[in-house]
C-alpha cells in the first residue's frame, strides 16, 4: 500500500547559480533544506521504513517538515536578495518561481514545458507563462483532454510565495500574465547602482578555448579574418565577464609545404639571411613571387621540397628561416590587433606537430583507421565524409592538426567549453572531427561543449564578395585606415574638431572608426552573409555604433550639466529611492534589468547580434523616457538648473553602466566626450 501523503515539495528554484559564491550563512540553510526535503522523500516510501502503522505520526511529521522547509525557503528568499551584489536573471528566476508551481499543479507530468518570456505589450503585463498550452499538448497525446485554461489556473494557484511577482491574470487561452513588483524592481536597480554591473554567479568556473582569428602566415589578413576576430574576441570577452576561466587562440597557419617555398626564396633573395636580418618589407609581394617561382621553375619547385625536409628535421638554418618569415607575419598581424585592441595568444599549427604521431597512433590502437589508395583515413559515425590522417606519401594533414588540437584542448588544457570561429564552409570539416573525438571518447558532448560558430562572408555593396575594383582580396590594414579617414570626416561634418581638443578627437576618431567596423559586424545574425558599407556603419541614425555612441555620450553628459558628479551620484544611489511611477520610468527599469537574460541568451547560442539589438532598444528606450521625464529643470529665463530630479539621475546613470558594460562585450571603447 502507498502512503498517502501529498508531500508536495520541490527544492529545484533553491538550485541556482550562486553555490560557489553564496554566503556561508546561505549555503548552511540551502544544505538544511536539502537534508529536510530528503527527510520528506524517505516518508513517501513507508514500507521500506517498517512504519506503516504509524500513518497518522508520519502525517503529523510530513506537516512540520513542510512547515519548517516553508520557513527556510522565505528566509533564504529574503537573504538572498539582500546579500546579492550580483545582477539577478529576473526571467530565470520567474522560471524557477512557476517551475515549481508547474510540478505542484501537474505532479504527474514529466518534464512539463517551461516557457517564460517578456510579454510584448506592456499592458498585458511584464511577463507572461506560456506552458498551459503545451501542457494541455502533452496530456492529449496521452489520453487525457484538459481545457489549458484550466491548466494555468491550477498553475496561478501553486505559484509559491516570492519576492518579485506582484499579481498574475489568465488571459486567451491559458496565457499567465505576470505583473512584477515595482518596489521589487527599484531595489534591483538601487543594487545595481551601488555594486556596478556585475554577473550573475556561477555554478563553478569552467575553462573556455576560443579559437579564432587564425590567418595564414606570409599572407596579408583579409575581411575573412576581420569577421573571425571581431566575432571571437566578442564571445571571449562575454565569457570573461560571466567569470569564465578564457584561454584566447590564435591557430596560425605557420607549417607545411608552402615553407618550403618560401624559403628557397629567402635563401635566393637574401642569402646573408643568418647574419643579417632581411628587409621583408611586402611580404604578401614576397609570397607571390616565391609562389610564381614555384609554379614556373622546376629546380626551385625540387629545392623547395628538399627545405620542406629540412624544415621538418629541425635544421637549425632552415628553423631561422622560417622563424624569420612568421615574425615578419606577426609584426604585420599585431598592427591590427593593436588597432582592435585583441588580446590573443598564438598557438600555430607546429605546435601540435609532434603531438600529430601520438593522434594516429591512438586511432591506430583502437582499430579506427582504415587505408584507402596508400592513405590513412578515419570514418566516423553518421558521417559520409573521412577523415585523412596521414596522406600516402606519409604526410599529416589538416585533420591530423585539428585532432591533435582538439585532444591537446581537451586532456592538456582540460576545457569544459571550446569554440571554433571560423567560416560557415569549413562546418562540414569540424562536424567531422567532434564526430571522430566522440567516437574515439574524448568527449561525452552531454558533458563537454564543443562548437563550430560559423559566419557567412562579407560582401560589397554590389552583393558579390568583398573585393577591391582591381579584384584583389582587400588588405585588411587598408580597411581600418579608410575607417579612420571616414570618422574623422564624419566628426568635421558634425564641426566636432571645433569643440575637441586633438588629444579628444583623435580618441573619438578612434571610437568610431573601430566600434563601427565591429559593430557593423557583429550586430548582423554571424550565420548570415552581409554587405560591408562604410556609408551605413558611420550612420548615426538606427541601430548603429554611431548612432549608440552618440547616444552614449549624451547619457553621459546629463550629470555633467547639472554640476553632479560620481560622489554625488553614489550618495544619492545609498540614500534615494529610484521611483517608477511614470510609464517611462517603469519601461526603461525593466529594460535595464533584462541585461543578464539577454546574456545568457547569447551564452547559448553564440548570436551576439541580439546584444546589439538589446543596445538599441537600450538607447531608444531611454530616449523616450528622457523626452517625457524631466531630469533637470532649469529655469526659462536664465537657463539656470533650478531642480534635479535625483531618482531620473539614477536612472541615468544606470542606463550609462548598461550600455558601457555592453560596448565592452563587443570591444567597442566609448570616449566621454564626441
Amino acid at each position: 500500500m502507498r502512503l498517502p501523503i501529498t508531500v508536495g515539495c520541490d527544492t529545484g528554484w533553491i538550485r541556482t547559480r550562486m553555490s560557489v559564491v553564496t554566503p556561508l550563512a546561505l549555503r548552511l540553510k540551502e544544505l538544511e533544506i536539502h537534508s529536510l526535503t530528503a527527510e520528506l522523500e524517505s516518508l513517501k516510501n513507508p514500507q521500506g521504513l517498517g512504519l506503516s502503522s504509524h500513518l497518522d505520526g508520519l502525517r503529523e511529521e510530513n506537516a512540520k517538515l513542510k512547515y519548517r522547509l516553508n520557513v527556510l525557503k522565505r528566509s533564504l528568499q529574503e537573504e538572498r536578495s539582500q546579500c546579492s551584489k550580483t545582477m539577478m536573471n529576473i526571467n530565470q528566476r520567474l522560471q524557477e518561481i512557476f517551475g515549481e508551481a508547474i510540478r505542484e499543479a501537474c505532479p504527474d507530468l514529466e518534464n512539463p514545458p517551461l516557457a517564460v518570456t517578456p510579454n510584448q505589450q506592456a499592458k498585458f503585463g511584464d511577463y507572461q507563462c506560456n506552458s498551459a498550452m503545451a501542457m494541455a499538448q502533452m496530456m492529449k497525446s496521452k489520453g487525457l483532454k484538459v481545457n489549458p485554461r484550466q491548466i494555468a489556473e491550477n498553475i496561478q494557484q501553486n505559484i509559491p510565495d516570492n519576492e518579485l511577482i506582484e499579481k498574475t491574470e489568465i488571459a486567451g487561452p491559458g496565457f499567465i500574465n505576470v505583473h512584477l513588483k515595482r518596489s521589487f524592481v527599484s531595489k534591483l536597480l538601487t543594487n545595481l547602482l551601488l555594486n556596478g554591473v556585475q554577473p550573475p554567479p556561477l555554478e563553478s568556473k569552467k575553462k573556455v578555448v576560443v579559437d579564432f582569428s587564425s590567418p595564414n602566415i606570409a599572407k596579408e589578413m583579409h575581411v575573412g579574418h576581420l569577421r573571425s576576430t571581431i566575432i571571437g574576441d566578442s564571445m571571449c570577452r562575454l565569457f570573461e565577464f560571466l567569470g569564465y576561466d578564457v584561454l584566447r587562440l590564435n591557430h596560425v597557419g605557420d607549417w607545411g609545404t608552402q615553407f618550403g617555398m618560401l624559403i628557397a626564396h629567402l635563401q635566393d633573395k637574401f642569402p646573408n639571411y643568418l647574419t643579417v636580418s632581411p628587409p621583408i618589407g611586402d611580404l604578401q609581394a614576397f609570397y607571390k613571387e616565391s609562389k610564381k617561382r614555384f609554379d614556373e621553375e622546376e629546380d626551385f619547385k625540387k629545392r623547395a621540397y628538399q627545405c620542406v625536409v629540412k624544415l621538418q628535421s629541425k635544421d637549425p638554418a632552415f628553423i631561422k628561416g622560417w622563424n624569420l618569415i612568421c615574425d615578419v607575419s606577426r609584426n604585420e598581424f599585431q598592427k591590427v590587433y593593436n588597432c582592435l585592441d585583441i588580446q590573443i595568444i598564438e598557438r600555430g599549427e607546429s605546435f601540435y606537430q609532434e603531438k600529430m604521431t601520438a593522434v594516429v597512433k591512438e586511432f591506430e590502437a583502437k582499430g579506427l583507421v582504415e587505408m584507402d589508395e596508400g592513405r590513412k583515413i578515419v570514418f566516423a559515425p553518421g558521417q559520409q565524409i573521412p577523415l585523412t590522417v596521414v596522406k600516402s606519401d606519409g604526410g599529416y594533414t589538416y585533420d591530423t592538426s585539428d585532432l591533435a588540437a582538439l585532444r591537446h584542448r581537451l586532456f592538456d588544457e582540460k576545457a569544459d567549453i571550446i569554440i571554433y570561429v571560423t567560416d560557415s564552409g569549413q562546418g562540414t570539416h569540424f562536424q567531422v572531427v567532434f564526430a571522430a573525438a566522440q567516437m574515439i571518447g574524448w568527449y561525452d558532448p552531454n558533458v563537454t561543449r564543443v562548437e563550430h560558430a560559423g559566419f557567412g562572408v562579407v560582401l560589397g555593396e554590389d552583393k558579390k564578395k568583398f573585393k577591391t575594383r582591381s579584384g584583389d582580396t582587400v588588405r585588411l590594414m587598408d580597411l581600418l585606415d579608410e575607417g579612420l579617414k571616414r570618422s574623422m570626416d564624419k566628426l568635421k561634418e558634425k564641426d566636432r574638431d571645433k569643440v575637441l581638443s586633438t588629444e579628444d578627437l583623435t580618441k573619438a576618431q578612434r571610437s568610431v572608426a573601430f566600434g563601427c567596423i565591429k559593430y557593423a559586424d557583429l550586430s548582423h545574425n554571424r550565420i548570415n552573409d552581409y554587405v560591408f558599407s562604410f556609408d551605413k556603419m558611420l550612420d548615426d541614425r538606427g541601430n548603429t555604433a554611431a548612432y549608440l555612441l552618440y547616444a552614449f555620450t549624451r547619457i553621459r553628459s546629463i550629470a555633467r550639466l547639472a554640476n553632479i558628479d560620481e560622489a554625488a551620484l553614489r550618495k544619492a544611489a545609498e540614500t534615494t529611492e529610484v521611483l517608477l511611477e511614470h510609464d517611462k520610468e517603469w519601461k526603461l527599469g525593466k529594460c535595464l534589468l533584462r541585461f543578464p537574460e539577454i546574456l545568457q541568451k547569447i551564452l547559448d547560442d553564440l548570436l551576439l547580434h541580439t546584444l546589439c539589438d538589446y543596445l538599441y532598444e537600450l538607447a531608444t528606450t531611454f530616449t523616450e523616457f528622457y523626452d517625457s521625464c524631466y531630469c533637470i529643470e532649469k529655469d526659462r529665463q536664465t537657463g539656470e538648473v533650478v531642480k534635479v530630479n535625483m531618482w531620473r539621475m539614477l536612472l541615468c546613470d544606470a542606463t550609462a553602466a548598461i550600455m558601457a558594460k555592453g560596448f565592452d562585450i563587443l570591444g567597442i571603447n566609448p570616449v566621454s566626450r564626441m
